[in-house]
């Protein structure tokens, strides 16, 4: 039998994680809470993880445990399922031995004064941020015992096929396919690192298939050249053949909005991340796996086909 690979979480990243690992040739076991496609020739196991026990008995006799779930998007949910998400999965791969490859995001780091790099101090200057640098000191003192051997693939915000909980879902497709303008939350013209969504799937592969000098360390994942939201609904326009246009929505509707709409108040608190330069330094994994962000206008085609298909 092939080597055993779990994801935990068929999302955005998890389902096409899973999609390249199968490719690899290995044995594929997909754990997700919800009823949903998971890529063919995959193992299915449903349930939730909150529950330890169902997490140990998934990953039973697995080489590698992926963490790629994210709770709704909740701070006060965060606070209570992102720490246990985060313990459950350090028993399941503590228990079957596997190493453990985390999905992380950028929270921790606040507003940082240069590149984000693997050495870059924690400062969250957001509740969620908080959580998420908690659930990560959480891992690296397992790490220290010796509970744990782990891999963190860290990425700034996403686009591309599947992203439908990003910035460049549905409110930005489906006024931008109408040939409306889009009015965004975020500033559009700020310099700001993201990732494509394969190239974050290729990452977390890459962490999971090599070889064990790359555990106990925390990577950058494969980011796109920062840009601004502005640049890259170019590159969307060139794909889809006529012009986006986008425009800040005053920070002071904003505010307003998230009165009345919880989601516009949870991404409020995160849009201090768009207010000075938010850029990624992922030479370390270039160097380290020779790969490289997908061309932007290739992905800027791949993520405008997704995108007709999605919201036509």
């Amino acid at each position: 039998m092939s080597e055993i690979h779990v994801v935990f979480g068929a999302g955005q990243v998890g389902t096409q994680l899973a999609g390249r690992l199968l490719t690899a040739g290995k044995h594929v076991r997909v754990v997700r809470r919800s009823v949903g496609p998971v890529a063919e020739g995959t193992e299915r196991v449903p349930g939730d993880a909150t529950d330890r026990d169902l997490c140990v008995r998934a990953a039973d006799g697995a080489a590698a445990v992926y963490h790629c779930m994210n709770p709704s998007y909740d701070s006060d949910l965060w606070a209570r399922v992102v720490p246990t998400l985060m313990e459950n999965l350090i028993a399941a791969a503590s228990a079957t031995g596997a190493r453990l490859v985390v999905l992380d995001n950028l929270y921790m780091y606040g507003k940082p004064s240069g590149p984000i790099t693997t050495d870059t101090p924690f400062n969250p200057e957001s509740r969620k941020g908080e959580i998420r640098a908690q659930a990560s000191d959480m891992l690296a003192e397992a790490e220290r015992r010796g509970d744990v051997r782990a891999a963190v693939g860290r990425a700034s915000d996403f686009f591309g096929p599947g992203g439908h909980g990003t910035h460049f879902a549905d409110r930005f497709w489906k006024p931008a396919l109408a040939g409306k303008t889009v009015y965004t939350l975020l500033d559009p013209d700020a310099t700001h690192s993201y990732n494509y969504i394969p190239d974050v799937a290729a990452g977390l592969a890459a962490l999971g298939l090599a070889e064990d000098d790359v555990l106990g360390k925390t990577w950058m994942l494969p980011a796109c050249e920062a840009t601004t939201a502005r640049e890259l609904a170019q590159h969307f326009s060139t794909a889809l053949g006529r012009e986006i246009r986008l425009a800040k929505t005053p920070r002071i509707v904003v505010k307003g909005l998230g009165l009345f709409m919880p989601i516009v108040k949870e991404i409020d608190e995160m849009l201090h991340q768009w207010e000075a330069p938010f850029v990624i330094d992922d030479r370390p994994l270039r160097e380290r796996f020779g790969i490289a962000p997908t061309p932007m206008d290739e992905a800027a085609r791949e993520t405008v086909a997704w995108a007709r298909e999605e919201y036509r």
